[in-house]
């Protein structure tokens, strides 16, 4: 099939298409075509063109802009980067419990006391709450393993996540904020939708535990981020570590930069070379699933704009 790569071709990818019988060409002339860039960058799509591949895992930007047309169908990159991603959120776990932030914003050795006697270890009977407990979030617990965490999960359902200790749908966490109080780490993975936006707000950061530590690796709409800001100041919970917020990027002076709670990561936990090295295989498998008149491996609704019809594990249960 002929394909073209949009907004910058990415050679690894290309390369791999080609190797796989495909061939790069014009908009005009593609019957799919593989998108890297942000909404703006989004082309008008020709009568040619059947499906869409997209870089990354979430596809909100593009929902909101109002950019999936159901006249196409559409895949993700759900699941491909479960890797990076949960290893950046694992490290901002660590970074917040160990107070780095701290150390880096005073840069003096006279926080050394406050970080003796407030600082968290993982592995000292922790409960870890995964909020979207698909595949990246089914990853984090593995690496969470040797810490030996207690897992609550929470996904759309409530169907039973693989070594979580309890699993809940999202809808009563939304209804029994209670819920939140019981974690010492939670962690948001969900993707953004109508459901999940704005999810944790000043009732649910008030509902956590006065120790209890804030990881935002998914969305940043998923948190009110003024909400956050109040709550790490008058100590309602003790920290953040945030790799995704609202807005982003995050402007210069914005108050999350100057709190000493918050570790912040500019949305890196997955990187650009990574995506790159892998995308390509998984746009070869898509194309040969929709030469076969198959659905996708990562095939979703663009209605909905997250539910993955994926082989791979769990992921129609992120959220």
């Amino acid at each position: 099939m002929r394909f073209a790569m949009l907004p910058k071709a990415w050679p690894a990818v290309v390369s791999a298409l080609e190797s796989a019988g495909h061939e790069q060409a014009s908009l005009e002339e593609a019957e799919f075509v593989v998108f890297n860039g942000d909404g703006p960058d989004f082309p008008d799509l020709p009568a040619g063109v059947k499906y869409v591949q997209t870089a990354t895992a979430g596809v909100d930007g593009l929902r909101e802009a109002g950019l999936l047309s159901d006249r196409v169908r559409w895949a993700n990159a759900a699941g491909l980067y479960s890797d990076s991603v949960a290893e950046g959120t694992l490290g901002l776990m660590l970074g917040a419990a160990h107070m780095y932030k701290l150390v880096t914003a005073r840069a003096s050795w006279d926080v050394a006391k406050k970080i003796q006697y407030e600082s968290q270890f993982l592995y000292e009977d922790k409960t870890v709450m995964i909020v979207g407990a698909g595949g990246i979030g089914l990853r984090l617990m593995e690496l969470l393993e040797p810490f030996g965490c207690e897992v609550i999960a929470v996904n759309k359902s409530g169907r039973a996540v693989p070594g979580a200790r309890e699993t809940y749908p999202m809808e009563q966490v939304r209804s029994e904020p209670e819920l939140w109080g019981r974690a010492d780490f939670v962690v948001l993975l969900a993707p953004l939708t109508e459901e999940t936006r704005g999810l944790v707000d000043a009732d649910v950061l008030g509902h956590m535990k006065q120790t209890a530590l804030l990881i935002n690796a998914g969305r940043g709409g998923l948190v009110n981020t003024d909400d956050l800001v109040d709550a790490l100041r008058e100590g309602v919970i003790a920290g953040a570590g945030l790799d995704v917020m609202e807005p982003e990027p995050l402007p210069d002076g914005h108050p999350l930069w100057g709190l000493e709670n918050c570790l912040i990561t500019p949305h890196t936990t997955n990187t650009i070379p990574i995506m790159k090295k892998r995308l390509g295989a998984l746009a070869v498998r898509n194309a040969e699933l929709f030469a076969a008149g198959e659905r996708m491996e990562t095939e979703f609704d663009p209605e909905a704009g997250y539910y993955a019809y994926s082989r791979r594990r769990c992921h129609e249960e992120a959220i």
